[in-house]
Order: structure tokens, then sequence, then C-alpha cells
């Protein structure tokens, strides 16, 4: 079973994500944390992040044991990715890295933003993870002054629009929900509620036949 959940950044499908992996048991792959890993190495070396050579260079060279999400789940990471993973030959150089993840044999659950529609376009269940910019704001602010950052609201949810924007309005593989997809709005939905609705829609597809 292949499990595709797609979204904007804060709307929860990074939480959904995780959970439903260890309730069925199998493997997940934050698959935005590739995009982080390659920002991040583009900056440690002195690159711009536009640099399309260096940053095709970073992609090719990233190991998915390599990840330190400490270092990767800043706010300014966030940004460089989205940067990153505009460019479409990076997108390009990390497709067969997670199609590779996802056929796994005893299954695996993908989350990003081209996962159902372009990734694995035959996943067994896909979820469109979305929720009101606000929340999604709300949601970015708590988890991040939990890392001890400081964050302005105002600020955040500027971010999160922005990168709405590119994601949805980049020419290769942009953020958007695939035609055969449910959408979960979590808006209303705390971590619980939302867990058991995606749930809820994976034993469904389960349980179709072949």
């Amino acid at each position: 079973m292949i499990v595709a959940i797609d979204g904007p950044a804060a709307s929860g499908k990074g939480t959904i994500a995780r959970r439903l992996a260890a309730h069925l048991g199998v493997a997940h792959l934050d698959t935005g944390l590739l995009y982080r890993a390659t920002a991040r190495a583009m900056i440690e070396l002195g690159h711009r992040l536009d640099d399309i050579e260096h940053a095709v260079s970073a992609a090719r060279g990233l190991a998915l044991t390599d990840f330190d999400e400490a270092l990767l789940r800043g706010r300014e990471m966030g940004e460089a990715a989205s940067v990153v993973a505009a460019i479409p030959a990076v997108r390009e150089a990390l497709i067969e890295t997670q199609r590779r993840f996802a056929r796994r044999q005893e299954g695996a659950v993908l989350d990003g933003r081209d996962i159902g529609t372009v990734i694995c376009p035959d996943a067994t269940v896909k979820i469109f993870v979305t929720a009101a910019p606000e929340t999604r704001a709300q949601r970015r602010a708590l988890e991040l002054a939990g890392r001890g950052e400081r964050v302005d609201y105002a600020s955040v949810l500027e971010d999160i629009r922005k990168r709405d924007e590119r994601d949805s309005g980049r020419a290769s593989a942009p953020l958007k929900k695939a035609a055969d997809a449910v959408e979960l709005d979590t808006t209303q939905m705390d971590v619980e509620a939302a867990f058991a609705a995606a749930l809820a829609l994976v034993r469904a597809a389960a349980a179709k036949p072949v």
C-alpha cells in the first residue's frame, strides 16, 4: 500500500503522515526534507539558492539517512527549500529517490506537494490535506516558538501565503490536488480528529476490491 499525502505548508500533512505510518507499521518519508536538505547544503557551500548546477548536484548527493531534522525544520530552511523546490531540474533529480522509497515491499507513506500527482500517481490512497491560511500560520508560529525561535504571527502568515503562491505557481510539479484525491480540511480539527479522519480514508481505500 502506498499512501500519498499532499498539501500546503502547516496544513498538518506531516503529522498525519507520521501517525499513519506508525499505525500501519510502514516507512514514512517527508519529501519536504529532501528540498530542505538540498537548500541547507547549498547554503553551507556558499552557493546561491537559484544556482541550478550546484542545486542539482546537492540534490543527487543526498542520502535519506543523513537528515538532521533539528537543523532542517526552522523557518529559514522552509523558505530556502521553497526556492530550491521551484527548480525543475532539482525536482527531476529527486523523483527516482522518492519513487524507490515508495516501492518498498511493505508499503510506505509519503507526504509532500506532488506525491499524488507526480511521484506516486498510482498510490493506493491519496489525501489532500488543507486548512485556512490563518490556522496554518497559527500552527507554524506555535511550532517555531516551541523550538525557541522568535516569531511574529503577521510575518508567519505572510510567509505562508508567499509559499502557497510559489508552490502553486511553479512550472514544475505545482502544488495541486490530484483528481482522485480526497480533500481533508483540518481547519477545525485537532491532531487526533485529523488522524482519525485520515485513517478512515486509508481503511476505506484498502477495503476496495482490486
